[in-house]
């Protein structure tokens, strides 16, 4: 077991990405903002299967926090990250800092349109820009042949695909399923701040997206029905801002009414320190 080489400017990174590409050597890159978990190494062990090397990033993306979210107190702990990377047959860990990603004349963003309405979009204004933009970056550094991405970021997928897609980017996008806690919780790095009460009625969420996707495979159509009802199993549980629920097209994300195709349900909730979000996909039954 032994410590992955740690690469912190982008020079340096494209320099190794270039030798292993003169080696036909197949890059695949884990984008992570560190405080890693065992989601996070699920989706390691994904990039191990789809290339030679493997590079995790680690990298708290300022653009992607708004002016009152959480940027300052979002969990960090690289020395600890690096032990748990020690494990697996990482082959470099790339921590850029901001001041390198982000000099004083930065001035470009790259932004996707319509994906980003709904949703988180919706309510954090600016997220997926920075998204989108940290991740074009990630991408020249890492120059990856592959990058995998989590299930539980929904949106964020849909939305680096379209990316990857309109673009012409060399990158192939692999989303890996959500891991989550025996109680059905979704693991994430800000699960840390829940407090012990918190942390016993969270799994509510993925419990009110379980019943919803039974009901709709039941043959329950009406999604304001459906939306209700997972409304009133987390009020029941958690004193919380629900910020949304929807139920979406797998593919443009719009919102339907009427339930006739495959759907995914998905949800974010505020709790006082923390913002919480989940999904499932659902599959009505044919008529």
């Amino acid at each position: 077991m032994s410590i992955p080489e740690l690469i912190k400017t982008v020079s340096a990174m494209q320099k190794q990405a270039d030798l292993w590409r003169l080696e036909v050597q197949r890059i695949a890159l884990v984008p992570t903002m560190g405080y890693l978990h065992a989601g996070h190494l699920s989706l390691v062990e994904h990039a191990q299967d789809h290339g030679d090397r493997c590079v995790v990033s680690i990298f708290v993306n300022p653009l992607q926090f708004g002016p009152q979210e959480d940027l300052s107190v979002y969990p960090r702990d690289l020395e600890r990250d690096l032990h748990l990377l020690a494990r697996y047959d990482v082959d470099a860990v790339f921590t850029p800092q901001a001041s390198d990603f982000y000099p004083p004349s930065f001035s470009t963003r790259v932004e996707v349109d319509t994906l980003t309405d709904g949703l988180c979009g919706r309510s954090r204004p600016g997220h997926f820009r920075g998204v989108t933009t940290v991740v074009t970056k990630l991408f020249t550094a890492v120059k990856p042949h592959v990058a995998i991405f989590g299930q539980k970021d929904y949106q964020q997928a849909a939305v680096i695909r379209r990316m990857v897609a309109d673009l012409n980017l060399d990158v192939e996008v692999s989303v890996a399923p959500t891991v989550r806690e025996k109680d059905g919780l979704a693991m994430s790095s800000r699960n840390i701040r829940l407090s012990e009460e918190e942390r016993r009625r969270a799994p509510v969420l993925y419990r009110s997206l379980q019943q919803a996707r039974d009901q709709i495979e039941a043959g329950h159509r009406d999604a304001k029905q459906i939306i209700h009802a997972i409304r009133s199993e987390i009020e029941r549980e958690l004193r919380s801002n629900i910020d949304y629920i929807a139920i979406v097209d797998p593919e443009t994300l719009e919102e339907r009414s009427y339930i006739a195709s495959p759907v995914v349900i998905a949800l974010a909730v505020r709790l006082p320190t923390v913002r919480l979000i989940d999904n499932i996909s659902a599959i009505p039954p044919e008529r």
